[in-house]
């Protein structure tokens, strides 16, 4: 399967941005799906995570509130909606899949990983 994250840009804090993740060559309707991010000095962090059928999510708590995962399994894609971001939001931003089924924060978890998006955040 091929992921293609899309949806990053250039927005002002307390702006909003949704992130695209669309699958390909095999759907991702059974799987969980995951998005992480990487700050530049920093290790890749854990977002959100969304269980196959979308009724469980999972967050980090520290964006639990402001961000938001779902999926549209007929689209074969999984959408995160980042609200009221901040400056220390900027990141790139990668979707991932994951054939384990547990809502995993850990990178280890996830099997299959799109290329990344660039978010940016000024103040």
């Amino acid at each position: 399967v091929q992921l293609q994250a899309s949806g990053g840009g250039l927005v002002q804090a307390g702006g909003s941005l949704r992130l695209s993740c669309a699958a390909s060559g095999r759907t991702s309707s059974s799987y969980t799906m995951g998005w992480f991010r990487h700050a530049p000095g920093k290790e890749r962090e854990f977002v959100a995570a969304i269980s196959a059928s979308g009724g469980r999510t999972n967050y980090a708590d520290s964006l639990e509130g402001r961000f938001a995962i779902s999926r549209d399994n007929a689209k074969n894609t999984v959408y995160l909606q980042m609200n009221s971001l901040k400056p220390e939001d900027t990141a790139v931003y990668y979707c991932a899949l994951s054939l384990v089924g547990n809502l995993a924060r850990h990178i280890n978890y996830y099997n299959c990983w799109g290329q990344g998006t660039l978010v940016t955040v000024s103040s």
